[in-house]
């Protein structure tokens, strides 16, 4: 699966566009410098039990065993904006916050059904405060429109779960474990087949 087919993958799951997808299509350096040592050993556990949350084994590896929080590492770092990865590291903290109001206790001591019921909760405080993030920001992003200068336009960072929902999806679909395991492998692709005989239930091509 090549970049811009799994963000455009990632933007259907999810329902919207995957944030800092422009520069993971083109390799380039954000810019941002607030990741710094955000992302230390036991941060990098977190957001692998959140991943596990989104994405958990069932027959199949889940998102822990792709190591998805590496995948955040990487993107946050490297394809996120400032305001993106300030925001994402304040939720970092934040999910602990959120967990401590619903089961006093950290989301990682919690159990798999109420670790679901933050993340759930979190959904849905994620989708109405991107709802009012996009009409705040429509003027800017119209002025930018008109002026026909629209990759200019620096949207306000969309909420922390969001992000941290995408990198999930995104690096577990981008992992080993997905290419071999998930779906159809082929190491060495032939031409082209737009016949190739296929039943319902067989494995998606990687």
């Amino acid at each position: 699966m090549n970049r811009r087919d799994l963000i455009k993958l990632v933007g259907v799951i999810t329902g919207g566009s995957m944030i800092g997808g422009q520069f993971f299509l083109s390799g380039c350096n954000a810019g941002g410098k607030a990741a710094g040592g955000a992302f230390n050993e036991a941060n990098l556990a977190l957001l692998n039990e959140i991943g596990e949350t989104i994405l958990p084994a069932t027959a199949t590896p889940g998102a822990k065993a792709a190591n998805v929080a590496e995948f955040m590492r990487i993107l946050v770092t490297d394809c996120y904006n400032q305001g993106d990865q300030e925001a994402f590291i304040k939720g970092i903290s934040e999910i602990d916050v959120v967990s401590n109001k619903m089961h006093k206790n950290d989301f990682i001591k919690c159990t798999p059904e109420q670790r679901t019921e933050i993340l759930v909760s979190l959904e849905k405080e994620a989708k109405e405060y991107n709802h009012k993030v996009w009409e705040a920001d429509k003027p800017e992003r119209e002025k930018f429109k008109e002026e026909k200068r629209p990759y200019n336009f620096v949207a306000t960072p969309k909420h922390y779960y969001t992000m941290m929902r995408q990198l999930t999806i995104a690096g577990f679909l981008n992992s080993e474990i997905a290419a071999k395991e998930i779906m159809e492998y082929l190491p060495v692709p032939g031409k082209f087949d737009g016949a190739y005989p296929y039943k319902k239930g067989d494995k998606a091509f990687y």
